[in-house]
């Protein structure tokens, strides 16, 4: 099966990545994480360029695209730690008026946990008995709520994009800061034991990318799963590696490391979480 992008899926890519950097570039990024809230002015932006509207047909005024699509730009998504209920929202478009637009933010249970509940206008889901709770994630705030929602395989690829976008962003800041970072007169990634960490971020980063696109590809629930438990891992890991690379400077809070493993973590708990994962995969054998 060849998972070579299209120049159409390309230019999609490329070209929501450019309003991201317009929209939300690092500036931005720092400004939500001393002011937390949901920018409904980006929110809205966001609609006006299609994101939300991506996989709603054209007969209903979507832009009718695909699940191959929708990864690409959530990929993107999680490379800039873009906040707010992306995939609730997301999958809401078709069915909740103004959800399409920006206009309307939509929120669900997820799991056993609601984010972004205080500044949702829809909430799917039983939220009776929420109560909030301390999230790690400065840019995700947090209701849990008693049981569990079974989740769709729809939710865990879209997580799962996000998560990959996420360990690329890492890597990608493990990679410039090594060769930016000089010790004894030489980039500190001429030294073997930070060649192997950056070569373990790419070795993960890769299936977790190949079992991602095959989801979204083949639409197949088991790989949906398949797709959040490698991502999951690759997000988590690859930022706690890239705080390695980066030493002491990256455990600070000028640093941005420190919030992809925050952002990662939260959304290892949203959708299918990897003991779930572990046990559908295994109950599928």
């Amino acid at each position: 099966m060849d998972f070579q992008l299209s120049a159409d899926q390309r230019a999609l890519r490329d070209g929501f990545r450019e309003i991201l950097r317009a929209r939300f570039g690092r500036d931005a990024l720092r400004a939500a994480v001393d002011a937390p809230g949901l920018d409904r002015e980006l929110w809205r932006a966001l609609g006006k360029a299609g994101f939300f509207a991506l996989c709603v047909p054209e007969a209903r005024g979507g832009l009718g695209q695909g699940a191959a699509e929708a990864v690409l730009v959530f990929e993107e998504a999680g490379r800039a730690l873009l906040p707010g209920p992306l995939v609730a929202t997301f999958l809401a478009a078709g069915d909740v008026e103004g959800a399409a637009t920006g206009e309307t933010v939509v929120t669900a249970v997820s799991g056993t946990l609601v984010p972004w509940l205080a500044e949702a206008d829809v909430v799917r889901g039983d939220v009776t008995a929420a109560e909030p709770l301390r999230s790690v994630d400065p840019l995700t705030p947090l209701h849990r709520v008693p049981g569990r929602r079974e989740d769709g395989p729809d939710v865990s690829l879209l997580l799962a994009a996000e998560q990959l976008g996420s360990a690329c962003a890492s890597r990608d800041a493990a990679v410039r800061y090594a060769g930016e970072r000089e010790q004894f007169g030489q980039p500190i990634g001429a030294f073997q034991a930070v060649k192997h960490l950056c070569a373990e971020l790419l070795v993960r980063t890769e299936p977790a990318r190949a079992a991602v696109y095959a989801a979204a590809v083949t639409g197949d629930p088991r790989e949906a799963v398949a797709a959040k438990l490698l991502a999951d891992d690759a997000a988590v890991r690859n930022a706690r590696d890239c705080l390695q690379v980066y030493g002491g400077m990256g455990f600070t809070w000028e640093a941005d490391v420190h919030l992809h493993l925050k952002r990662a973590w939260v959304r290892a708990r949203l959708g299918t979480t990897a003991a779930r994962a572990e046990e559908e995969l295994a109950a599928a054998l």
